[in-house]
């Protein structure tokens, strides 16, 4: 069986790559023959991030897609969950996220394994329906913690995240020689390839 690995961090401020090893010997030990890597630095709460499409455009019917959490799949809104599910449904695929035991099952024929499919399918809905309230709390606390900060002084201002110019710049370098695919600047610049994609339109807006 074929498996197509997604790995997602939020922020290029965490590494997309950690789950790596671990997604690499799941696939050993279940005897999966691993079709292709998908590593973005990108919020689980965006439906249209571009190395999940391009995972979703690749994958057949009867591949696996295999994940270290439900949570790094998705954030979504229960809406876009949704829409990702029945995209994968469409294209016969299969979900197995490594830290869900019961999911480990699908890959198993049968009755039982049908059972433990619609088993393993409610737990999953649940799971995602978890990381989304934790995302919705997180994002209340933040906005608590600035109105705290307001509230004590009026003239507080966020500063923001610091942009990485010479990140930056080296990714611009790639793009303007045109020699390199978005995937292969990630690799080669050490970031996120949702970064890459976010320099390159705002190049083009620019232009």
């Amino acid at each position: 069986m074929k498996a197509h690995l997604y790995l997602r961090a939020s922020t290029k401020d965490q590494d997309a790559n950690r789950a790596h090893d671990t997604l690499m010997a799941f696939a050993a030990d279940h005897k999966l023959k691993v079709a292709d890597l998908y590593l973005e630095n990108a919020s689980g709460t965006q439906l249209e991030r571009p190395e999940l499409l391009r995972m979703l455009d690749a994958a057949k019917a009867g591949d696996i897609v295999l994940v270290e959490s439900v949570d790094r799949l998705s954030r979504l809104s229960e809406a876009d969950w949704g829409t990702l599910k029945r995209k994968m449904e469409d294209k016969g695929l299969r979900l197995v996220v490594a830290d869900l035991p019961t999911s480990h099952q699908v890959l198993e024929g049968g009755i039982a394994g049908e059972i433990l499919r619609a088993i393993n399918g409610m737990l999953i809905d649940l799971m995602a329906t978890m990381a989304r309230i934790d995302q919705q709390k997180r994002v209340e606390r933040i906005h608590q913690g600035l109105a705290r900060k307001r509230q004590q002084d009026p003239a507080w201002k966020p500063t923001g995240r610091t942009r990485d110019e010479a990140l930056r710049a080296k990714v611009t370098g790639y793009l303007e020689k045109g020699a390199n695919t978005k995937e292969e600047i990630a690799k080669m610049c050490g970031c996120g390839v949702a970064t890459v994609y976010r320099i390159a339109k705002e190049r083009l807006h620019q232009a």
